[in-house]
């Protein structure tokens, strides 16, 4: 249960919140909602049997697994430093999201919101993103909050923690959906949601809306940078790893679905449309909650959840880093989280300034900021390209192979992973991957 637990901390995020509901709604709702589970079974779930399978066969974090596995004079280890380094940048921008997330947890709790209309509420963002020193002090709370817990240990801390903040956050998420179901006027953001919408997704275009479930699919299970495989690396072959993936899979997708539960319908009850993206969370949320009787309550429940679902990446995420500079450099636990401390409360500072200090520095184009540059690069290039060198490494005999891939997956108990799935692991997955890295990279428009 803990591994299940941590595994899906790591894969459960903000973008399960805001992300999913929105991109069901834009491409058709229902029809979206079943091919991404579709993708999600034939993409997502072996992408992780083989990243749990390096972990566990190597018992190393990804800066040494390959390395481990790979044949004399092999290069597979040199993509333990594009993972470290994918690993970095995530959470170069993920601790100042989540410090946002607990800035509107204490507005709320405060009453900060109440009385606010709708332009106070839109400023309230405004001025956080303004204020350096705002930005700055709930990133440094995330950092040294995170590194603390992963410090005491991986069973004593990490696991101790996030089987509370995951308990929690299933809690409040299912007590959120049905109060969020019985407003009035729900029941038409229900429909929205969750009935097939053909004429939507033909307008938008079939090839538009597959691409999209493909790419939501297999980004939310955060694959590719050895966050889920150090895990694997930790856990025993009491049990197969396919059913493991499975629960995982299942248990981020029941949070990404039963947010749509929560959003769609409270949208539809006060009138509001659901396709802002972030701005949706900050700034027309907090003025539903204003509205609602006993919204302070409401309001506060909301960003528990969301910092828990954003914390729960932190902590899964900072224990691989931790393990890397503990398998490259042989430091103990103590040293490797005092020494990352201060080095991603430096790296995640251009990511804080690029909000106020350095707004004038725009990467991507005009109205980007570096959010959206670590973003890109994190979600683009490292996520995809690295889940691509896992499944090659784990299917071809240029890398690790098959066959033990294959011996590793189906020991212990539970679901057993068929011999015959070696065609599509070989020939059909790899291009499917290949187009989500053309089509990230914008090559293909």
């Amino acid at each position: 249960m803990g591994f299940i637990l941590l595994s899906a901390g790591c894969a459960i995020g903000i973008g399960n919140v805001w992300r999913f509901p929105y991109v069901a709604g834009a491409y058709g709702g229902g029809v979206f909602v079943l091919f991404y589970l579709f993708f999600l079974v034939i993409m997502g779930i072996p992408v992780m049997t083989m990243e749990f399978a390096v972990g566990r066969a190597s018992r190393k974090s990804i800066i040494k697994c390959f390395q481990q596995l790979e044949k004399p004079g092999q290069k597979w280890h040199l993509h333990g430093y594009l993972g470290m380094a994918g690993n970095y940048l995530l959470m170069m921008f993920y601790t100042t999201v989540t410090g946002w997330m607990l800035f509107y947890f204490y507005q709320m709790l405060t009453g900060k919101f109440q009385g606010k209309d709708k332009e106070q509420v839109s400023q309230v963002f405004q001025d956080m993103l303004a204020s350096p020193r705002i930005l700055s002090m709930t990133m440094v709370i995330v950092v040294v909050a995170g590194m603390l817990i992963c410090s005491i240990g991986l069973q004593k801390g990490v696991e101790r923690i996030t089987k509370v903040m995951m308990s929690l956050l299933l809690v409040i998420i299912i007590v959120l959906a049905v109060h969020s179901c019985t407003l009035e006027g729900g029941a038409l953001g229900l429909k929205f949601y969750l009935q097939p919408d053909f004429e939507k997704m033909k307008e938008i275009g079939l090839w538009e809306t597959l691409t999209a479930a493909m790419n939501q699919a297999f980004f939310t299970l955060s694959l590719g940078i050895g966050s889920m495989g150090i895990f694997g690396s930790y856990i025993d072959k009491e049990r197969s790893l396919l059913g493991e993936s499975v629960n995982i899979a299942v248990l981020d997708t029941f949070v990404a679905l039963v947010s749509g539960l929560i959003i769609f319908p409270t949208c539809f009850a006060f009138g509001i449309s659901p396709d802002q993206g972030p701005g949706l969370i900050f700034i027309t949320l907090p003025n539903i909650f204003n509205s609602m009787a006993g919204g302070r309550i409401w309001g506060t429940m909301f960003f528990v959840f969301m910092s828990f679902a954003a914390f729960s990446t932190i902590l899964a995420v900072f224990e691989n880093i931790i393990s890397c500079g503990m398998d490259l450099f042989h430091w103990n636990r103590k040293k490797s989280c005092s020494i990352n401390l201060v080095a991603l409360l430096v790296l995640s500072l251009p990511c804080v300034f690029g909000f106020n200090l350095w707004s004038a520095f725009q990467p991507l184009g005009e109205g980007s900021t570096v959010l959206d540059l670590e973003d890109f690069i994190v979600s683009n290039v490292a996520l995809p390209i690295g889940s691509l060198c896992y499944l090659l490494f784990c299917v071809t005999r240029f890398g690790w192979g098959f066959e033990h891939y294959l011996a590793e997956v189906n020991t212990g108990k539970g679901w057993k992973l068929p011999r015959q799935i070696r065609v599509y692991v070989t020939f059909l997955l790899p291009v499917l991957l290949f187009f989500l890295i053309l089509k990230g990279l914008g090559v293909l428009g």
